[in-house]
C-alpha cells in the first residue's frame, strides 16, 4: 500500500479547471473503464468528479497500477490538466482530464454491498447499516452540506445582531416538558439520575435572569416518543432567547433571519413581514395549526344547512355542540371514484372519524351519499354554499370540532397529494399565533398546559386562569412552512406571583413545584427582565429546504421507527460490571 508521503493535494477533484496546470487530487474510484491501452478512472469526492487518464506515454509502473484499480480504492493522484477528447457536458469537469504522471493507492476496498450512485434503488435498511458508504453519495453529502450552510447562516445573523453564544448543559435535571425524558444513571449519586435536555428551555430563561440579554445555541435536544418521518429521538435546534422584549421583537427578528437565510442559502427573495393567522382561524380555515397553505380547498362549514336533516350523522354531530364541515375538491370527479372515496373513507376512520358523506358531481346529476335525507332543493343550495360545479367532489366530515378540524385537515393534504396539486419549490411561511394556553385532557379529565408551564399568558385572560380555562389564550407563537412547524416560541413569565398561580392552575403541588422548578422559581425572585425566545428545528428547516422525504436524509446517523441505529446496532447491552457499578438491575420483559 502506498502512503501520502511528498504529495499534497492541491485542490478538489470538482475544482480542476486549469489547462495546462499540474495538480495533485485525492478521492474515491467511482468507476473504471479499461479499453487495454486506454484506462480511463473517475475519481470522486465531496464537490465532484474528475477523469483520470492513463495511455501508452504514461509511465509501465503507473499504468499497471491503474489497472489494478477496483471500484471505492483510495488514490492520490497527480498530472497534467489537458483537454478531454469526448465532452461529458454532465460533470462540472467534463471538459478537461488529468494525464496521470504519479498514482498513490493509499487504501483498497472490496465490493461494498451496494454501488455508490446518485440515484439508488437500495432498500433503505441495507444503505443505514451501512451509513457510511450510503453518505459517499452525492444527494446525501449536499444535504449534510445545506445543515452547514444553515447553521453557519444563522451564526451569522445572529451574531450580527448582538447574540452570544453560549452552551448550556447536557446532563440536567429531570422535568416535565411534554415528552419522556432519556435518563442517564449517576454513579457518583447512586440511585439518582441525570436527564438529556429536550430543549435548553430552563437554562435559557436562567441565562435572562442573568443578564445576558440575547442568548443564541445551535443546540443538541433530546425526546424518548415515537418517531416519525419528521421527528428523530435527537435533533438539533436553532435555539434563541431575549430580554427587554415581547411578541413582535422576537417575530420580527425571526424574519430578518429567515430573509437572511433564504438569500445567503437558496438565493431566494422572501418577503416580509410573514402573514399572521391566529390559531383559531387556522384551524377553522385549514384544520390544521401548522397549515400548508400552497394549495386552497379550505374547510366550509354546511351545519346550518343540515341541522334539520332527519341524518343521525349529521344531527347528533350538531347536537354535541360539533359541526359538519366539508372540502371540495376541483376537478377530482374523475381522480376520486367511488373506489377511491371508500379508501379515504377507511383512511379517515382511522384516524378518528366515524365516517365520511360525499357528493361527487361527475355526470350531469351529482351523486350524495345522504341524498334521501334531503327536501327538495337542499341539495342545490349545499352546492352554492360551497361553490361546488360539475367535476368536483365534496367530502363531508361530521363529528366534535376536536374530531371534525383535524381529520378534514388530514384529508385535506391527503387528497392535495393524491391529485397532485401541491406546487413545488414554493416557499409558504405563517405564523400562527394566540394558541389555547389549555387543552382539554380526556384521560384524566383535567385541562393541561398545551405549552411548557413557563409560557405567559395574554393579560386580557389572566382573570379566566380558575374560572374559565378554555378562555386562556397564549402569547406563543408558531412558524410554519409548507405545513411543517419550523418553530415554537413563546413569552416567559417572570412573575413570581404568576407562576406560583399558572402551577397551581395546571394542579401541580407546593412539593412537585418544589421538586420540579424550585431553582427557577427561586431565581424569579431576585428580579427577571420580560423575556421571550424560540427554538428553530434545523434538521426539519434543512428537510424543507432540499425537499426531502424524512429527517432522516438530512441526519448523518439517524435512527430508525424503532429508535435503534442500524450502522452500530445501538442502543446494545451493557455488561453486569458496568450496572453493578451504577446499582442498576436489568429486569427482563417479556416479548
Amino acid at each position: 500500500m502506498d502512503t501520502m508521503k511528498g504529495m499534497r493535494r492541491t485542490c478538489y477533484c470538482g475544482e480542476v479547471s486549469e489547462i495546462g496546470s499540474t495538480v495533485i487530487v485525492g478521492g474515491f474510484v467511482q468507476k473504471i473503464r479499461n479499453l487495454g491501452n486506454l484506462i480511463f478512472i473517475d475519481l470522486r469526492d465531496r464537490t465532484g468528479i474528475v477523469q483520470l487518464a492513463f495511455n501508452d506515454e504514461t509511465d509501465p509502473a503507473i499504468f499497471e497500477k491503474a489497472s489494478s484499480c477496483h471500484n471505492e480504492y483510495v488514490l492520490m493522484a497527480k498530472g497534467n490538466v489537458i483537454k478531454r477528447s469526448s465532452v461529458n457536458p454532465d460533470l462540472k469537469t467534463g471538459e478537461v482530464e488529468i494525464q496521470v504522471t504519479e498514482l498513490r493507492i493509499l487504501s483498497k476496498a472490496q465490493t461494498p454491498p451496494f454501488v455508490i450512485t446518485d440515484e439508488t434503488k437500495v432498500n433503505e435498511e441495507l444503505r443505514l447499516k451501512y451509513r457510511y458508504l450510503d453518505l459517499r453519495r452525492a444527494p446525501l453529502q449536499n444535504n449534510l452540506i445545506m445543515r452547514h450552510k444553515i447553521a453557519k447562516a444563522a451564526r451569522e445573523y445572529y451574531f450580527d445582531n448582538d447574540f452570544i453564544e453560549i452552551e448550556t448543559p447536557m446532563m440536567m435535571k429531570s422535568t416535565p416538558e411534554g415528552a419522556r425524558d432519556y435518563l442517564i444513571p449517576s454513579r457518583v449519586h447512586n440511585g439518582k439520575f441525570y436527564a438529556l435536555p429536550q430543549s435548553p428551555q430552563i437554562y435559557k430563561q436562567l441565562l435572562m435572569v442573568s443578564g445576558m440579554d440575547r442568548y443564541f445555541q445551535i443546540a443538541r435536544c433530546f425526546r424518548d416518543e415515537d418517531l416519525r418521518a419528521d421527528r428523530q429521538p435527537e435533533f438539533t435546534q436553532i435555539d434563541l432567547e431575549m430580554s427587554f422584549v415581547d411578541v413582535e421583537d422576537i417575530l420580527e427578528m425571526t424574519e430578518g433571519f429567515i430573509q437572511y437565510l433564504f438569500k445567503s442559502v437558496l438565493d431566494k427573495d422572501i418577503t416580509l413581514p410573514i402573514p399572521r393567522m391566529t390559531y383559531k382561524e387556522a384551524m377553522d380555515r385549514y384544520g390544521s395549526d401548522k397549515p400548508d397553505t400552497r394549495f386552497d380547498m379550505e374547510l366550509q362549514d354546511i351545519s346550518p344547512l343540515v341541522s334539520d336533516l332527519d341524518f343521525v350523522v349529521f344531527r347528533s354531530a350538531i347536537e354535541a355542540g360539533g359541526s359538519v364541515r366539508a372540502i371540495v375538491a376541483k376537478q377530482a370527479a374523475k381522480t376520486l371514484t367511488r373506489k377511491e372515496i371508500d379508501k379515504l373513507t377507511e383512511k379517515v376512520k382511522g384516524i378518528g372519524a366515524k365516517g365520511m358523506a360525499f357528493i361527487r358531481w361527475n355526470d350531469e346529476k351529482p351523486t350524495c351519499s345522504f341524498a334521501k335525507f334531503l327536501p327538495e332543493g337542499r341539495l342545490e343550495e349545499i352546492l352554492n354554499h360551497l361553490s361546488c360545479e360539475k367535476g368536483d367532489v365534496v367530502l363531508i366530515i361530521a363529528d366534535k370540532n376536536k374530531v371534525t378540524l383535524p381529520v378534514l385537515g388530514a384529508l385535506r393534504l391527503m387528497v392535495a397529494k393524491q391529485l397532485d396539486i401541491i406546487p413545488e419549490n414554493q416557499f409558504n411561511f405563517l405564523w400562527i399565533t394566540q394558541f389555547p394556553f389549555f387543552e382539554w385532557d380526556e384521560e384524566s379529565e383535567t385541562w393541561v398546559a398545551m405549552h411548557h408551564p413557563f409560557t405567559m399568558p395574554m393579560e386580557e385572560c389572566l382573570e379566566y386562569l380558575e374560572s374559565a380555562p378554555e378562555k386562556v389564550t397564549a402569547k406563543a407563537f408558531d412558524l410554519v412552512l409548507n405545513g411543517t412547524e419550523l418553530s415554537s416560541g413563546s413569552m416567559r413569565i417572570t412573575d413570581y406571583e404568576l407562576q406560583q398561580k399558572m402551577f397551581e392552575a395546571l394542579g401541580l403541588s407546593e412539593e412537585e413545584i418544589e421538586a420540579k422548578f424550585g431553582f427557577l422559581v427561586e431565581a424569579y425572585k431576585y428580579g427577571a427582565p420580560p423575556h421571550g425566545g424560540l427554538g428553530i428545528g434545523l434538521d426539519r428547516l434543512a428537510m424543507v429546504l432540499l425537499q426531502a422525504e424524512s429527517l432522516r436524509d438530512v441526519v448523518a446517523f439517524p435512527k430508525v421507527q424503532n429508535a435503534s441505529e442500524l450502522m452500530s446496532s445501538c442502543p446494545s447491552t451493557v455488561d453486569t460490571e458496568s450496572l453493578d457499578v451504577l446499582g442498576i438491575q436489568v429486569k427482563p420483559t417479556e416479548e
